[in-house]
């Protein structure tokens, strides 16, 4: 695969995942910023942001969202979490929460 064409790639995520932080702060804000692991003030930015900004931030080759885990350990224990898998998800989301409260994340 050539350079550009992951370029191109990083810059497709990079869109859909702004796409996506939007629907999510208009459908629930607290909860996206919790999933989103960002402040107030990064919210209210990225709700403001018409079609053609979000492209033009879209365009860069470094990704712009990030593992939600901030841990090694924390991506083992969602990974050989012998819970039923039901209770993934929300195992997922406590470790998250955890992870955005100790560095000072979404919901301070």
């Amino acid at each position: 695969m050539s350079n550009q064409s992951l370029i191109d790639e990083i810059q497709e995520l990079n869109l859909a995942y702004l796409l996506l932080a939007q629907r999510l702060l208009a459908e629930d804000r607290t909860t996206a910023r919790l999933r989103l692991n960002i402040s107030e003030e990064q919210a209210e930015l990225l709700e403001s942001f018409n079609a053609r900004q979000l492209t033009r931030l879209s365009r860069t080759n470094q990704l712009l969202c990030q593992l939600g885990l901030g841990s090694t350990e924390q991506l083992r224990q969602v990974v050989d979490n012998p819970r039923e898998q039901g209770l993934a998800h929300l195992h997922s989301s406590l470790l998250m929460a955890c992870s955005a409260a100790s560095t000072g994340g979404a919901l301070t």
